[in-house]
């Protein structure tokens, strides 16, 4: 008899969520990155009246994205990223030692505690999408989050330091997890001053937005 829990790797997997989403683009990433092909169903949760009651039986949340294969469900990115990692063939996105898998987790926590708010809703949302929606950016909020995003990038230089990728010598689920913030960050004026002083980010950030996994989840908002 199959194993139900083996998942089969020729079924097509749906991912639920929004192109411009940092975080549907992570997940959009480690498929690409995989070659995995798959069904992108756009879910707008800020679109009146918010997210559906279908949507929310997928992620009782009300968050994107969430992901469905074979019947099995799932929701959370970094889940949704190490399935996909695991599920399908295709090159290693995690590290196969215990310190890389470890340096991993540090940075994608990292990412989500400390950086992607001051970095995308602060900076990035103020500064480039409230113009853009007739809205005048708040200079404070802004101003405060700089600080903020600074210890990120402080942090993300040290480790990165005499490596090419965040979690060691080869692509992993750290470098996709960042990728999508920086690929906003950089737009605003006061991104492009950070990484100026942070020459190893400022390497990987050239290295990975010249991927083609990039090009081919590009937000509508870049």
């Amino acid at each position: 008899m199959p194993d139900a829990d083996q998942p089969d790797c020729a079924a097509e997997p749906s991912l639920y969520g929004a192109a411009y989403s940092v975080y549907t683009r992570i997940a959009r990433l480690a498929l690409a990155e995989k070659q995995v092909a798959y069904r992108l169903v756009e879910t707008d949760i800020f679109a009146a009246p918010g997210p559906s009651a279908e949507y929310l039986e997928r992620q009782p949340f009300g968050r994107i994205p969430a992901f469905e294969h074979q019947g099995f469900r799932l929701y959370e990115t970094a889940a949704i990223c190490r399935y996909v990692d695991e599920a399908f063939p295709g090159p290693l996105l995690q590290p196969d030692t215990p310190r890389g898998r470890a340096r991993l987790t540090q940075i994608v926590g990292m990412l989500d505690s400390y950086a992607y708010r001051p970095m995308i809703w602060d900076i990035f949302v103020e500064r480039i999408r409230a113009p853009a929606q007739g809205r005048i950016a708040d200079e404070a909020r802004i101003t405060a989050a700089m600080p903020r995003a600074a210890t990120c990038l402080d942090a993300l230089e040290r480790l990165i330091d005499g490596q090419t990728w965040f979690a060691g010598e080869t692509l992993s689920l750290a470098d996709i997890h960042a990728a999508p913030i920086f690929a906003y960050f950089v737009l605003t004026p006061e991104g492009s001053s950070l990484m100026s002083g942070r020459p190893n980010v400022a390497q990987w950030w050239q290295l990975m937005s010249q991927r083609p996994s990039m090009a081919a989840t590009r937000s509508p908002m870049e």
